[in-house]
């Protein structure tokens, strides 16, 4: 053992600090879906005023690109999250959180409705067509541009071809 060195794995300087990142935000979402699960108030909050809050800054930022300010220009929303299909999946989400908040309380008239029931699967109809439509647009990079891979506005690669093809007819099959 004398003049022996163990091995020991270093963790990086900020390793914890990212577990309790981690763990704060996870603990977070667990929470305020609660708040916005049980009460009348909370569902208003969580699905009304942050999605609001969510979308004048989306605005904001959308508008100071195209008056090519760079706060905006090097903002990550812009940067990493800019494409038509995370806004689509964002507000279809959304929109299925209403159907299902207005069905759980049976707020106004379409709250009680009969036919009103088949919201839920409205709303998976139309978040699967918003994967299609995003396989459809790779398989056109594929046989039109000719690209077998692409780059988003948002500078993630995407594999094009066949798959996209299989993937969005079954989608529409679906």
């Amino acid at each position: 053992m004398k003049g022996e060195q163990h091995a020991v794995r270093r963790l990086g300087s900020d390793t914890l600090i990212h577990w309790a990142g981690w763990a704060m935000v996870f603990i977070g979402l667990i929470v305020l879906n609660e708040v916005g699960r049980r009460t009348k108030l909370g569902a208003a909050i969580i699905f009304g005023v942050a999605p609001l809050a969510m979308t004048i800054y989306c605005v904001a930022i959308a508008v100071g690109v195209s008056q090519g300010a760079e706060w905006a220009l090097t903002n990550p929303t812009h940067v990493y999250q800019n494409s038509w299909f995370h806004y689509a999946k964002v507000y279809a989400a959304l929109a299925g959180c209403w159907g299902f908040i207005a069905i759980k309380y049976q707020w106004g008239k379409i709250g009680k409705a009969h036919w009103f029931r088949a919201w839920p699967f409205v709303i998976v109809a139309i978040n699967i067509l918003i994967a299609v439509v995003s396989d459809f647009e790779s398989a056109y990079h594929f046989f039109v541009l000719g690209e077998s891979t692409w780059v988003t506005s948002e500078g993630a690669t995407q594999l094009a071809g066949w798959n996209n093809v299989f993937n969005g007819i079954a989608g529409l099959i679906n």
